[in-house]
């Protein structure tokens, strides 16, 4: 098997291993929430804990449901890493300032479909710090694909 997967298709979504990444992808998740401060750490971590006393087990389900999309809008920006012959895409992701945006495009599309008004209310909400919040989320998440890419 020696050869490193090119894809985080290969290394993301193989069934072998995607329970362990969406686990991982939920706990990274938890962290950078816990790591919030100031009032719009507050309103984030409120929404947060609002949405999983909703619907226990929705934070992992969603990360379940969203991850092909995920790991689709991800895949050109990992292409150009493998291309451009860098190591640590955890050094690299945060250097790209279309990989938030692309994440975030997932989750729009997401939320727009969504049926569950108490969920787009509480998306709505902390929709306007997305971006940044997805940005200070970079180095860990290329942290987290760089160990399974491993």
């Amino acid at each position: 098997m020696g050869s490193v997967a090119d894809t985080l298709k290969e290394i993301l979504l193989d069934s072998s291993r995607r329970s362990t990444v969406v686990a991982d992808l939920q706990t990274l998740i938890d962290e950078e929430v816990a790591a919030k401060s100031g009032v719009s750490g507050t309103v984030i971590k409120t929404g947060y804990a609002a949405v999983k006393k909703i619907k226990p087990g929705i934070i992992g389900a969603a990360v379940d449901s969203l991850l092909d999309d995920f790991v689709a809008a991800l895949e050109p920006i990992y292409a150009d890493f493998k291309a451009s012959g860098a190591s640590d895409f955890g050094s690299y992701l945060p250097t790209r300032s279309d990989a938030a945006d692309a994440l975030l495009s997932v989750t729009d599309a997401r939320a727009e479909k969504s049926d569950r008004e108490s969920i787009k209310k509480v998306y709505n909400k902390l929709r306007p710090k997305g971006k940044e919040n997805v940005e200070e989320a970079l180095p860990r998440l290329g942290k987290l694909i760089d160990k399974h890419a491993a």
